[in-house]
């Protein structure tokens, strides 16, 4: 049997022409060689798989050739590659330092290339140092590394860095289609993007990938083979899932979902790639932005097409809604239910960016618009604190004593045209229920209707009482504690209260209505008035001295003297 071997190796770059998307690095050796201007220490960065050692391999040749060699010339004896990896001792540098000294014996230059060189140890970089910074003459230094951060930034100040850049899907894809026709594979151009793009930007694994789908597949590489042997979503199935979305067909939605888990593919690649297809619609829409669509021929006439269904709005909420889910997925507990919810909501996106059976809507607007026909307002019915509908037909009947006629508010209607939504726990809401609440004590009075019986001043005082233990009981103490700050003085029917500052005031009056519901009910009397004043001079009381306070607490409790005194304590 015949030896293989692999396409990275077999079509590795002799040359800086053969490199593949790297032109300003290899334009810049070229000149750099040509010039005779080329440091003696140069450091290559960059991922992996795009070209670093073999840029090195070239480089280490071409200074070297005079053109009297042979094509198969290699210059083995000039070019010393070291695996940083494994070689990372201070001993490994210092014999590496000791061959420094000896001038090559073909050629004009000794290279080293040394590989991972960020896997050197502090003491083998510190001793690499000053060798590094005055080389001799014919030794040329060439470090290459993934991770350019790890390497302290004294050998960095010595070398001239090249960075290079990952492979663009194009340009893979281009290379891949020019390997395929060099070993007679008929390939797809869809086939050869789908693995550039599962390359991730790396050279090598692109040609890893190619060998084993022509090993799956034979000469004949379809979209087809290559998506069932990467085991990666095909386009196919984010189209379908899009226009079962865009019809909002839920059941079917959820269906496909579960034929593609049952496929073996993870619920976050699928939302993932979901949320990229319809960055790819959207950068569809507008001509200036179809370049950064990086698919193939075909493929993106599909795109095409089917970004002329999808609205502008709809494609934003679908990123937003997939983007989120996105980031929830490693956290959620239940991952499938959270996808499926994330679709419903998808789906239940309708065409004009509205939410699909509104909770105030039976058909949307967007229906009545298209048919030119104005809505009619919806009257809604009133309804009590357990949600029963109330009947607002007026009473002729005269008013009952224990309930107070309050004014009937206006009917609210609703207009379709308008988002009348109010949270519950709002603070407009809370203030509007207070605000009512106190409307409900400007209540219009029969006189011969509701009793208007005579108390005396104790039994007035009897049922003030008598409410803050109500309240106390209720566990409502702040209240409590607001009516029990001042005593009340009755002025005929008015009950005159004073407070020392404004806020106390409004707090009473928004809760003033069950307190004189209470008394009201208790003295039999319904004119009975609530007449709140703020104080200044019982303010200005309340703000002690030292001596006041201490004469205060004296009067509540005459031992603190004797205890002052028997102590001799001060004030």
């Amino acid at each position: 049997m015949e030896h293989f071997i692999v396409s990275a190796r077999k079509y590795r770059p002799q040359t800086f022409k053969d490199v593949v998307g790297q032109q300003a690095i290899t334009n810049t050796l070229l000149n750099a060689i040509e010039n005779n201007h080329l440091a003696q220490a140069l450091l290559f960065t960059g991922p992996r798989g795009v070209g670093k050692t073999t840029c090195a391999r070239i480089l280490a040749k071409m200074i070297n050739s005079d053109g009297s060699e042979t094509e198969d010339e290699d210059f083995a004896f000039n070019i010393f590659e070291l695996d940083a990896a494994s070689n990372n001792s201070v001993d490994d540098i210092r014999n590496l330092t000791d061959q420094v000294r000896i001038p090559p014996q073909v050629g004009k230059y000794k290279v080293y290339i040394i590989d991972e060189v960020h896997m050197l140890s502090p003491s083998a970089f510190n001793a690499f140092l000053k060798t590094l910074e005055e080389p001799p003459k014919h030794c040329i230094f060439i470090l290459a590394t993934t991770e350019k951060h790890k390497i302290i930034p004294t050998i960095l100040s010595r070398c001239q860095i090249f960075d290079f850049k990952r492979i663009t899907v194009k340009d893979a894809k281009d290379y891949l289609k020019y390997i395929a026709e060099e070993q007679g594979v008929k390939a797809e151009d869809d086939a050869l993007h789908i693995i550039a793009q599962k390359a991730d930007g790396a050279m090598r694994d692109a040609l890893s990938i190619f060998d084993r789908v022509v090993s799956f597949s034979g000469k004949e590489l379809t979209r087809q083979a290559v998506t069932e042997n990467l085991n990666v979503l095909d386009y196919e199935t984010y189209f379908t899932s899009t226009d079962l979305i865009l019809d909002n067909k839920i059941p079917e939605l959820l269906i496909q979902y579960n034929h593609t888990l049952s496929k073996g593919f993870d619920g976050h690649h699928y939302i993932a790639g979901l949320a990229s297809h319809f960055r790819d619609l959207l950068v569809c829409q507008n001509e200036k932005t179809i370049e950064l669509l990086e698919v193939g021929e075909d493929t993106k006439e599909k795109y095409l097409k089917q970004s002329k269904k999808a609205p502008h709005a709809f494609l934003i909420k679908g990123i937003e809604l997939a983007n989120d889910c996105d980031l929830k997925y490693k956290s959620s507990k239940n991952q499938r239910l959270l996808v499926e919810l994330c679709l419903m909501q998808l789906a239940s996106i309708t065409f004009d960016g509205e939410k699909k059976n509104s909770k105030y809507y039976i058909i949307p607007p967007s229906y009545f618009k298209a048919k030119g026909i104005t809505p009619i307002p919806v009257e809604i019915p009133k309804t009590n604190k357990t949600n029963e509908v109330v009947d607002e037909t007026p009473d002729t009947s005269t008013a009952k004593v224990n309930a107070p006629i309050a004014a009937e508010p206006a009917k609210p209607v609703l207009d379709l045209n308008k988002d009348q939504r109010t949270s519950g726990l709002s603070l407009k809401s809370i203030k509007a229920k207070k605000e009512h609440q106190i409307r409900q004590m400007e209540v219009v009075i029969d006189a011969e209707a509701l009793p208007t019986e005579a108390f005396t001043e104790a039994e007035f005082h009897e049922a003030w009482n008598a409410y803050i233990k109500q309240l106390h009981k209720k566990g409502e103490k702040i209240m409590a504690s607001i009516l029990e700050m001042g005593k009340p003085k009755l002025d005929n029917t008015n009950i005159k209260l004073a407070f020392p500052n404004e806020t106390l005031k409004v707090e009473l009056e928004r809760a003033q209505y069950p307190l004189m519901e209470f008394i009201r009910k208790s003295l039999m009397n319904y004119d009975l008035k609530l007449d709140i004043t703020v104080n200044e001079e019982i303010s200005k009381k309340y703000a002690f001295t030292t001596q006041e306070k201490y004469e205060k607490l004296k009067e509540k409790n005459p031992n603190i003297e004797v205890l002052r005194k028997t102590f001799g304590l001060d004030i």
